[in-house]
């Protein structure tokens, strides 16, 4: 009788892992992205190729649903700032449309 009140408990547990670790994927890819995207921006003075460079390190299955901001400064020695975002959605067993906004920043000096 108990164990018919435990797996439901065990399996949500296990989809909430499984979550967990689709987050945090998505996280890494943008953070990647974002640095690629600002190492780019520190050297060109076109936000566009940041932008384009930000968009190519990331997965084509995200690429669609992202956003990417950059700040260049025009001055050598200021920072660059690349944001990209993209919004994660849930899952089984979460209804559809369930999610939020994840976000990374990089920043680099712009050289030129």
């Amino acid at each position: 009788m108990e164990l018919f009140l435990v797996i439901p408990v065990v399996v949500l547990v296990l989809v909430a892992g499984l979550q967990l670790v689709g987050v945090a994927r998505s996280r890494l890819e943008l953070a990647g992205a974002a640095r690629d995207g600002a190492r780019v921006a520190a050297t060109s003075p076109d936000p566009r190729r940041a932008v384009e460079a930000a968009l190519a390190a990331l997965p084509p299955e995200i690429r669609p649903r992202a956003r990417v901001t950059v700040t260049r400064p025009s001055l050598p020695g200021r920072q660059a700032r690349v944001v990209v975002t993209v919004r994660h959605q849930l899952g089984t067993p979460f209804p559809p449309g369930v999610g939020f906004d994840l976000s990374a920043a990089a920043a680099m000096t712009v050289e030129r």
